[in-house]
């Protein structure tokens, strides 16, 4: 068993799909001990998981299978390790998407991932403010309705309210974070949303430690662009 004073470990997924180096490097900022790998075996060396993505739901769920990923990551989140899915890697773990066509997920969340409807732009890219549910581990020790930064054009429908740890509104509200036990998943970037961001990502690590969140010092986050296709 890791000493409660090391580093927690922690796995970015690397799946071809996402900008790896951002979280990665906040996570190191952080206090994390960082392994990129699109590795099963990577998974035995890790304390969390973090899983990022940009692009589509039915790729990515391709890519998990063609890299043997997604029976280690299923097994993973039924032991209720600690988990964190982010922007793309939120969609795929609902039951199905519904992004060009109708696609299965991981099925960590009951639910579906559905578009922003017709009247809405999208993609809902920019920043945003976030609405935090109280008694939410993840979102411990945040100002009050912070803003965050967006880029998509999906969002998760939870078939339980209970799952939702933070909402937003974007012409409709919309479930913009889920947390069940010590699994987890945000439709923001945390490491391009600045101290509510990174607040939220040292909560996950505290989570990790299976401690209360280190007071270390936040590196400042950047926003970013991305194209209308694609976008999860």
């Amino acid at each position: 068993m890791r000493p409660s004073s090391a580093a927690p470990r922690i796995l970015v997924v690397d799946y071809g799909m996402g900008n790896l180096r951002s979280i990665a490097k906040a996570l190191e900022a952080l206090g994390g001990r960082v392994e990129v790998s699109s590795s099963p075996a990577a998974l035995k060396r890790a304390d969390g998981v973090v899983f990022p993505g940009d692009g589509a739901f039915a790729e990515a769920m391709h890519r998990l299978r063609k890299l043997r990923l997604l029976e280690p990551i299923r097994a993973w989140i039924k032991a209720d390790r600690p988990f964190l899915g982010i922007c793309l890697g939120l969609q795929v773990l609902f039951d199905t998407s519904e992004e060009f066509g109708h696609h299965r997920g991981i099925g960590a969340f009951a639910g579906r991932i559905v578009r922003f409807p017709r009247s809405a732009r999208v993609p809902h890219m920019g920043w945003n403010e976030l609405r935090p549910r109280k008694g939410s581990w993840l979102m411990e020790k945040l100002p009050r309705n912070p803003y965050v930064y967006f880029i998509h054009s999906y969002f998760p429908k939870p078939s339980s309210q209970a799952d939702v740890a933070a909402t937003c509104r974007y012409g409709l509200g919309f479930a913009a974070a889920v947390e069940r036990g010590s699994v987890a998943g945000v439709q923001f970037h945390p490491e391009k949303s600045q101290r509510p961001g990174l607040q939220i990502l040292r909560n996950y690590l505290a989570r990790v430690s299976g401690g209360a969140p280190s007071t270390k010092a936040q590196p400042r986050g950047r926003g970013c662009s991305a194209s209308r296709r694609g976008r999860g």
